[in-house]
Parts: C-alpha cells; sequence; structure tokens
C-alpha cells in the first residue's frame, strides 16, 4: 500500500511538472515571437505601458490557430444567393423589429444627429450580432496575438489593432484577458476593431462612458457615427436595380472596385437603366450579383460604398440594404 502511495504521489507531481512546462513553453512562444517582443518594447517606451504588466498579460494567453483557419474562409467569399439567405431571414427580420422598438428613440435621436437611417443601423447591428445576442466568444487579445504571430499576409494590420485594443483597455478600464469577441477581434454589439472603437465610439446614453459590450444605446450611436464620419450622404439613394438591355460588353462596367467608377448617363449609354429616376451625373458603380444560376444587377451610389466601410465587402453591404429595406417595409406596415 505504501508503495502504490509513493508511486501515485510521484506520478502527481510529475503531471504537475509537466502541465507548469507546458504552459511555460507556450509562454514562451508568445513571449519571444520578434512582433511581440516588438510591440512590448513600444507600448513600453512610448506609451507608458508597464512592462511588467505585459510581460504578464502575454504570458497568460495561448496561441489559436482555429482563429488563422476562420479568417481564411470568411462567410463574404460566399456567392450572393447563399450569403443572403444568412441574414435577409424572417428571424433576422422579427428580431430586429423587436430591436427597433425597444430603441425607438434612441435610433429617432440618432438619424436626426447624424443622417443615417434608422433600418440601415438596426440592419447593421442585425447582421454583425444579431442585434447583440451573439458577440463572438473569442479571447480578444489571444486572437489578435495569433494573428500577429501566425498570418503574416495582415500582419502590420493585426499589429496595429493589438496595440490599439491595449491601448483601449487601459482608456476604457476593460481587463484585456477577459474581452470577449470574433475570430478577428471585433468587439461588442456593433463589432468595432479596436481602432474604430477608438476613434468612432461615442457615448450615446451619457453615462460617461463607451460601451459597446453592454449599452446598445452607445453601439446606436456609434454605429450612426462611423457612417456619419465616413461621409455618409443623408437623404441620398444606397443602390437601385439595374435593368440591363443587353450583356454584351458589360463586363466592362461592372464594378469589384469599393468605390463609384462611373455615372448614371455611361451606364445608360452602355445599354444600363436604374429603376428609378436620378441625376445623369451621380457617381455610381454596376454591381454584378451570382443569384444561384443568372446574374443579377445593381447600381450602387456612394452610399452603399460608405457601408462598405464598416466591412469591406459588397455582399455585405447588400445584405445589410435588404435586410434595413426589410425591417423599414415591416415597421411601417405595422
Amino acid at each position: 500500500m505504501i508503495r502504490v502511495r509513493l508511486y501515485m504521489r510521484w506520478c502527481l507531481s510529475g503531471l504537475v511538472i509537466m502541465i507548469c512546462f507546458g504552459q511555460a513553453s507556450r509562454a514562451m512562444e508568445v513571449l519571444t515571437h520578434p512582433e511581440v517582443e516588438k510591440l512590448i518594447n513600444d507600448l513600453a517606451a512610448n506609451h507608458n505601458y508597464p512592462r511588467e504588466q505585459l510581460v504578464e498579460l502575454f504570458s497568460a494567453i495561448q496561441v489559436q490557430p482555429r482563429v488563422v483557419e476562420a479568417i481564411k474562409r470568411p462567410f463574404e467569399a460566399l456567392p450572393w444567393h447563399r450569403y443572403r439567405k444568412l441574414f435577409v431571414t424572417e428571424q433576422h427580420i422579427k428580431k430586429g423589429i423587436q430591436f427597433w422598438k425597444q430603441y425607438e428613440s434612441t435610433l429617432e435621436r440618432a438619424e436626426q444627429e447624424y443622417g443615417v437611417p434608422k433600418q440601415v443601423i438596426v440592419a447593421i447591428i442585425g447582421v454583425e450580432t444579431r442585434y447583440g445576442k451573439r458577440m463572438g466568444r473569442h479571447s480578444v487579445l489571444e486572437s489578435l496575438t495569433t494573428l500577429l504571430m501566425q498570418y503574416p499576409r495582415r500582419r502590420s494590420f493585426f499589429r496595429s489593432e493589438l496595440k490599439h485594443f491595449l491601448l483601449l483597455a487601459r482608456e476604457e478600464g476593460l481587463e484585456p484577458l477577459s474581452v470577449k469577441g470574433s475570430y478577428a477581434g471585433a468587439i461588442g454589439v456593433p463589432q468595432f476593431i479596436a481602432s474604430s472603437y477608438r476613434e468612432y465610439a461615442v457615448d450615446f446614453n451619457g453615462d460617461r462612458r463607451r460601451n459597446l459590450i453592454d449599452q446598445p444605446e452607445d453601439a446606436i450611436g456609434s454605429v450612426a457615427n462611423y457612417l456619419y464620419r465616413h461621409r455618409w450622404r443623408a437623404g441620398k439613394p444606397i443602390v437601385v436595380d439595374a435593368v440591363v438591355r443587353s450583356e454584351a460588353g458589360i463586363d466592362d462596367y461592372v464594378n469589384g472596385r469599393l468605390k463609384v467608377n462611373s455615372t448614371l448617363a455611361t451606364l445608360r449609354k452602355a445599354g444600363v437603366e436604374a429603376s428609378l429616376e436620378f441625376n445623369d451625373t451621380a457617381g455610381v458603380g454596376l454591381l454584378r450579383l451570382d443569384n444561384g444560376g443568372a446574374s443579377q444587377y445593381r447600381i450602387a451610389f456612394d452610399n452603399f460604398y460608405v457601408i462598405t466601410k464598416y466591412n469591406r465587402s459588397i455582399h455585405y453591404a447588400l445584405a445589410v440594404y435588404e435586410l434595413g429595406e426589410a425591417l423599414r417595409k415591416r415597421q411601417v406596415s405595422g
């Protein structure tokens, strides 16, 4: 019996050593990475961030390879007819109407102050987090550190966002190890990346804190401010259906860029008409969408491309527009 107890004690102590060794090894993997070392030095030297605090934070995290795999397979890469089905649904509309009614006065004030339609604000929050119900389960600190270390294609971006996140946490009194978000490090009800949080978030409920995690009112005001600051044009169109008389030579006019590149007059000469009347000199872009067999065409205006500043995807902006229109029509009909 004594031998058995000694053997079990030896095994347990060995297991503890192995666990501690594994944790120390993982911590060293992070702390000795050149990009992490560079970031720690920058924050300590230029932003008065205590080095020992940074070492403690980065020692406590683990690299998460799954976030690298996730960022390589964005939903926006799906064809339009599949992407649309993820967001323009009856459930999204019903939940959106509930959110709209709950925060109607806040939405009204946001539209008045920033000129952004209520339905666009609600739709963005719906597409991003299902109206605050799915804000992400990933550690933001771990996700951004992993992407800095293991995703060289966008290393400079994630280095900047990790730096912004740590500065944001200090400014807003957030515990860096506790903040959860998307696999790419987006935070809160509107899924702002850290740099956008610092630049565009507003205190819209008057409690002297910009809280996008627990305060939908702040999220509403911040979404509106974001679009306003990116030059939203109040009362101007977003996107309309296009009538294409002939697809011959249409490839030369289809716009894959995320800004206007033509005018309505130019498209008319190419055999493309807008489904509604607008000034011929209006800047536009012609969109071609995979509708599951046949192509579908839309004409996008400046405001459409402002939405792509939120997420650099034509599919994203169109899903926001269509969900918003469904919400507006349902709200009007009661």
